[in-house]
């Protein structure tokens, strides 16, 4: 079932991965990033999201943040071993572990994602179907509800939402055909051993970004 939603926000930061240090965002949102954002306004194990395409409907915009940031993380390892020993430590220090670290990010952004769903047949109860699905999305984003606040990128990048009526014009720089290069597709979790990262060449034309099907030939790992 189609669903075609609106979201913008003052930030965003779709992280290269290629970049492992300093934060370099991808010139537009990615299809991951869209499939999460719909996630996070409602989620259900017998549905699954498929992105068709991203309309970009604001000029690209980047500028450059300096933030405080901690370079450690707390390992599952470390806690399990207080959990089974009762001693050590489960914390951070900022003062002893802050580092500073440069984004690159895009600021005023605003977007139109085109996407499906399909049902998961084997997680799906009987009474699943997809017009009860749909009806409980359209009714979510109208209230503007959500599990978790939908952001671009980052947790700190909130993005707003609502149901699409009428596509937004292209902006007049964004007209023809733009080579956005390699872009994340999605993450390939069907082997939860072995969780591998999908790309595929992103083009942009007159502001629209069509996101290939996973069988495409066009999605490689």
């Amino acid at each position: 079932m189609p669903i075609r939603l609106e979201v913008w926000g003052g930030y965003a930061c779709f992280t290269r991965p290629e970049m492992k240090t300093e934060r370099v965002s991808y010139d537009i949102m990615t299809p991951s990033a869209a499939r999460g954002l719909l996630e996070a306004v409602y989620w259900h194990p017998g549905m699954r999201y498929t992105i068709d395409r991203i309309h970009v409907c604001a000029p690209i915009r980047t500028m450059n943040l300096r933030r405080n940031e901690v370079k450690s993380t707390v390992s599952a390892r470390s806690a399990r071993t207080v959990m089974d020993h009762g001693q050590g430590e489960l914390y951070l220090a900022a003062s002893d572990d802050i580092q500073q670290r440069a984004t690159l990010l895009l600021r005023d952004v605003r977007y139109v994602i085109e996407a499906h769903f399909d049902i998961v047949k084997e997680k799906a109860a009987p009474g699943d179907n997809d017009g009860k699905f749909q009806d409980i999305l359209k009714r979510r984003i109208q209230r503007g509800q959500f599990y978790h606040q939908p952001c671009f990128g980052c947790r700190e990048f909130p993005a707003q939402f609502r149901l699409c009526e009428n596509l937004p014009p292209c902006p007049e720089e964004l007209k023809g055909e733009r080579d956005l290069g390699y872009m994340l597709w999605d993450m390939d979790y069907s082997d939860p051993e072995n969780i591998r990262p999908l790309f595929f060449r992103a083009k942009l034309t007159d502001g629209i970004l069509n996101v290939p099907i996973r069988d495409s030939g066009e999605v490689l790992g």
